[in-house]
């Protein structure tokens, strides 16, 4: 944790200027480059994901690196994006005091807590999801020891340990 403390003249602290216990004093910015649209590139690069994130049919390509060797132990397409288990359409919970009257076993019990879309309450044990270029639906479960790498174009890689895309979609009858 920095410590600082307020030395005379310029900004921060109430009109003087911010400086650490060790002398350093606090930078600033002068005025942010805009461009004819009055939007930073950052604000350019954060619209671009979202528009390129919700682009429903869009092929991107997803590789789970391991962190330990390199490899790539799992290639697949995504088609539109790779979503989080704890992703929801409705909120989890309710603020303040509103509280949900349930019985379980005789007992009544008081929680803020909401139904979530499948009928459960609670959060799951966290997982990417997708389907691919075929209409496959997939679930990872991500744990140590793994680099997760999402692109919209493929990569070239030395060789893939479990490669999903040579999977075939079930027949519907």
């Amino acid at each position: 944790m920095a410590l600082f403390t307020c030395g005379a003249s310029q900004d921060g602290c109430n009109g003087t200027t911010v400086q650490s216990v060790s002398g350093t004093k606090m930078a600033t910015v002068g005025k942010v480059k805009t461009g004819p649209d009055g939007l930073t590139s950052e604000q350019h690069n954060i619209i671009e994901r979202i528009d390129m994130d919700n682009q429903i049919s869009a092929i991107k390509h997803l590789y789970v690196i391991s962190a330990y060797s390199g490899q790539v132990v799992i290639y697949s397409t995504i088609r539109g994006k790779v979503t989080s288990s704890g992703k929801r359409l409705t909120p989890d919970r309710v603020d303040g005091a509103n509280f949900f009257q349930i019985i379980i076993a005789d007992i009544i019990y008081y929680t803020n807590q909401i139904l979530g879309e499948d009928g459960t309450y609670g959060p799951s044990i966290e997982y990417l999801y997708w389907w691919d270029s075929k209409g496959v639906y997939h679930q990872h479960y991500v744990s140590g020891g793994q680099i997760l790498h999402i692109s919209d174009q493929p990569l070239a890689v030395k060789g893939i340990i479990i490669n999903m895309e040579i999977s075939q979609k079930p027949q519907e009858e």
